[in-house]
């Protein structure tokens, strides 16, 4: 929570953020849609789209949704801070649950120190929650396919409404994720007891009934089911491979897959746990470990799997780290404490023969020398460094929103504000989270269009005051525009 207050300081700075406030501002009012308005360029929002006469946003409902129960509590900027915590203990459980305590709680540290995984909690992205849903699911699931379960009962709907979630959040995602267990939920139709086959059955099918409210939900904003509103945004933004899709010109290609993929990987070798090169230093270690390790191998699986997905992708991303293998972590922090705990070995008994007593002091000595002084340095150098760099990020900041919370500036509304942009449309866009989707917040900020389209605009909400807004002026306000003369 830190991160996103300081760092972040609880305001949208990619545009995929913009667009999911948007939503959870609509979600927060009982609605999925509203009206477009008569200049749809004026009142311009990140990956907001407009159809049909009406505006909405292009991502499945999943993540605004959570985030429109967070507005209504009055705490959308601590939802994801909350959900880390949940993350981290989630991790703690499952990792205990298929190796023991001791790894459990060095995956929990890993994580809890790892700078891609603070970077997008600190966020207002989806990543947080979706990482959440799929430890749920993946816990649930192991538990559910142990014939001895005793919470089964639980676990079972808790697997399939977890995966279904997932979906209604980052389909994608939730493909990669699944590819393993729909495998292994496979292999226990054919070979598994009556009573697994059942619970499989059950998990499958709440999870498949979950995901195609995906569906009804984009006929609810277009019309037609088959209809993905990401295409309404960016026609060529679709999942394959093939021309028409992405920004090459002969589309995007498994070539193109593979530079990606390795330009993601290279990114996430230093954020993932902020040691540089040496972030993927103990998984092989963890891979040997392991080997035997069925539920492991699931969840080792599952991060591969993820990569595999997102090949089909045509963009990747890295300003955050790559946020798209972020449900992924498990994967790495499962590998990466089973490697250390095996380094590092036990603590020799004082029964054992003073040699061998030793070298066994030694190698945990050294071991854990080395993992403290990894972790410290990145706690120390690293990841201050890393969260410096986002601040402000893309020139966002709180205090472009000063000008318009003082008393003096409230008095000048309701109000339309027309914003001069001179640099960027962020200067514009950071003020959007003081305007409502439903045009009935004190102040509505327009982007300049024109003489024309602005008095047209004054004219069409002529029961507001209407002032000229211009960033290199924060404090000051117009009542018409500034010569081109003024400073």
């Amino acid at each position: 929570m830190a991160i996103t207050t300081n760092i972040f300081e609880g305001i949208p700075h990619l545009e995929d953020e913009y667009a999911y406030l948007w939503e959870a501002q609509v979600m927060a009012r009982g609605e999925i849609k509203v009206p477009t308005p008569s200049c749809p360029r004026c009142f311009l929002v990140p990956f907001v789209v407009d159809y049909e006469g009406f505006r909405f946003g292009k991502y499945p409902p999943g993540w605004p949704a959570a985030l429109s129960l967070a507005l209504r509590l009055g705490s959308a900027t601590t939802l994801n801070g909350l959900l880390a915590m949940a993350c981290t203990w989630l991790t703690f459980r499952l990792v205990s649950k298929i190796t023991t305590p001791i790894e459990g709680l060095l995956a929990a540290l890993l994580t809890a120190t790892s700078p891609f995984f603070l970077m997008n909690a600190g966020s207002l992205l989806s990543h947080t929650f979706s990482f959440f849903l799929t430890l749920s699911f993946v816990s649930a699931w192991l538990d559910a396919a142990d014939p001895s379960s005793r919470t089964a009962a639980v676990t079972v709907p808790l697997a399939g409404l977890g995966l279904g979630l997932l979906a209604l959040t980052r389909p994608l995602t939730a493909l990669g994720i699944a590819i393993p267990f729909i495998g292994h939920g496979l292999w226990l139709l054919v070979r598994g007891k009556a009573v697994l086959r059942k619970r499989v059955l059950i998990i499958g099918l709440t999870a498949g009934g979950i995901a195609s409210l995906l569906f009804l939900w984009q006929y609810a904003l277009t019309g037609n089911p088959w209809l993905n509103p990401y295409t309404l945004w960016w026609p060529y933004d679709r999942v394959g491979f093939g021309a028409g899709i992405g920004l090459h010109p002969d589309g995007h290609q498994p070539y193109h897959a593979w530079v990606n993929t390795k330009f993601s990987l290279r990114v996430g070798s230093s954020d993932l746990f902020g040691w540089g090169r040496l972030s993927w230093l103990f998984m092989p270690v963890g891979l040997v470990v392991l080997r035997k390790n069925r539920p492991a191998w699931l969840i080792i699986t599952l991060g591969v799997s993820l990569i595999l997905a997102y090949g089909f992708y045509w963009i990747g991303a890295w300003v955050l780290g790559p946020r798209y293998y972020y449900e992924g972590m498990i994967s790495a922090t499962l590998l990466t404490s089973a490697g250390i705990t095996a380094l590092a070995g036990k603590l020799p008994s004082l029964l054992q023969p003073l040699r061998t007593r030793w070298l066994g002091y030694l190698r945990f000595s050294i071991t854990t020398a080395l993992v403290m002084g990894l972790i410290l340095a990145n706690l120390w150098f690293y990841l201050p460094q890393r969260l410096g760099q986002l601040h402000g990020l893309y020139g966002a900041s709180r205090t472009q929103l000063a000008p318009f919370e003082s008393p003096s500036a409230q008095a000048l509304t309701p109000a339309l504000v027309i914003v001069h942009i001179r640099e960027s449309w962020r200067e514009y866009g950071t003020l959007l989270t003081l305007s409502s989707p439903f045009m009935d917040s004190p102040f509505l900020f327009t982007i300049s269009r024109g003489e024309e389209t602005d008095a047209a605009l004054a004219q069409e909400f002529a029961a507001r005051k209407i002032w000229h807004y211009y960033p290199d002026t924060p404090y000051t306000f117009y009542t018409a525009p500034r010569s081109p003369e003024t400073p």
